[in-house]
């Protein structure tokens, strides 16, 4: 039984922590409630083709989300599109970092440079991130981001086209409201760390076979099973180890168990255990939708570039399928966070979408063939100023929580549910 872990959840931090101890030695057992591996950044079947349940942007200071690639034999030239730093808004911005210069003259310079800025806010852009440099991008006292940004002189055509943007994007939360210390942590380690950790890494493949289906693969190689459309609805702690109960069957028992499900889908599993300071807890979370929204053009139509961003307008990134997944005239229009765009049914925000997106191909196109609109309500938590959130150790011998909402520098991401993953992993292994 000592050798023996579970792991409740088959998104990216559960199958992480299953490889990391995998790899070290442990026979490791995986359950998912799905078919479909990845959590909340899973692939789905809609309309004959394979599209993602959101759409998500990877940077290149997701170092342990490409560790982890490596480890299970993925090579990321393949499956992701590595371009330097490019934010645009076909016809209005455009900032783009040199990949010939290093770090940090190459932000420099894509400052410097940028188009549809007044040298008063490129000088400003400058200022504030040699201010955050000065400072180790620590806070002595956490706020909003909109705070942090008006208290260090930044314009309102800045504000509305790099650093809101850029926020709700790492965050899922909007600058009103998302914290300005786990903001500056992202900024530390992409925008101000070396060259190619500000690179934006475009999704090639769907988010399932991006790294869940082969860690699956994986760990089936090495000696341990995952057991898809298993739901595992409670536990319970014995003399004999960790007991796992499914609709019809009994797991275990088991020395070590890693709770990696959503926050909101712990409830059931821990109920009746003494864990009432994490219930607490997570009661004080709440939640930020994300909303993709698809439109199925003729493959002629083609974005400007493969991620665009739209300012003042219902979607906030268009990212083009046919660029990116070989899914040629597929647009994908992401919305973040709580805002306008709940008041529309699907129909009118497709339209509504339909319309920024012919402004960014700069040209009239033909009603969409078919649109799909996908709506993840509790796509990760709010990230707040000083948000707390519970540790990898529930205090119980054994029991560990790993997800991109346990304790970290990052907010609900990809490379955060990874090092949750790995944490939990390391939190095992040491006991």
């Amino acid at each position: 039984m000592d050798n023996r872990v579970a792991i409740i959840g088959a998104g990216y931090a559960g199958l992480v922590a299953a490889v990391e101890l995998a790899a070290a030695g442990r026979r490791v057992e995986l359950f998912e409630a799905s078919r479909t591996l990845g959590g909340r950044a899973r692939r789905i079947d809609a309309e004959g083709t394979v599209l993602d349940n959101g759409a998500h942007i990877l940077v290149g200071a997701y170092r342990e989300t490409l560790r982890l690639m490596r480890t299970v034999g993925i090579d990321s030239d393949r499956v992701l599109r590595r371009h330097p730093l490019h934010l645009e808004y076909p016809g209005e911005m455009r900032i783009a970092a040199p990949s010939w210069l290093p770090a940090p003259l190459h932000m420099a310079w894509a400052l410097l440079a940028a188009r549809g800025l007044p040298l008063t806010d490129k000088l400003a852009a400058v200022r504030f991130m040699r201010a955050m440099e000065a400072q180790r991008f620590r806070l002595p006292e956490d706020t909003t981001a909109s705070a942090l940004f008006a208290a260090h002189g930044q314009g309102e055509r800045l504000r509305r086209y790099l650093w809101e943007p850029l926020c709700v994007a790492a965050l899922n939360t909007e600058a009103e409201r998302g914290s300005a210390q786990v903001f500056l942590n992202v900024l530390r380690d992409s925008l101000a760390a070396d060259r190619a950790a500000s690179d934006l890494l475009l999704p090639a493949t769907d988010f399932s076979e991006l790294l869940p289906e082969p860690a699956a693969a994986w760990l089936a190689a090495n000696g341990s099973t995952v057991h898809r459309s298993c739901r595992i609805e409670g536990l319970q702690r014995t003399d004999a180890g960790w007991m796992l109960a499914s609709a019809d069957e009994t797991h275990g028992p088991y020395a070590n168990v890693i709770l990696a499900v959503a926050p909101y889908h712990l409830g059931k599993l821990i109920d009746g255990l003494p864990l009432a300071a994490l219930v607490e807890t997570l009661q004080a979370f709440e939640w930020e939708p994300i909303v993709t929204a698809y439109l199925a053009y003729p493959p002629e139509v083609r974005l400007p570039f493969a991620m665009v961003g739209v300012a003042g307008g219902h979607a906030q990134w268009l990212f083009d399928r046919g660029a990116l997944c070989g899914q040629p005239g597929l647009i994908a229009a992401v919305i973040s966070a709580h805002g306008r765009h709940e008041e529309l049914d699907h129909d009118e925000l497709c339209s509504r979408i339909a319309a920024e997106t012919e402004r960014a191909v700069g040209r009239p196109l033909p009603p969409p063939h078919w649109q799909r609109v996908i709506v993840e309500k509790r796509a990760t938590f709010a990230c707040t100023p000083g948000l707390r959130r519970p540790a990898c150790a529930t205090g119980l011998p054994g029991l560990h929580l790993a997800g991109d909402y346990v304790a970290g520098e990052y907010p609900a991401t990809i490379e955060g549910a990874v090092r949750s993953g790995a944490t939990a992993a390391r939190a095992v292994l040491e006991r």
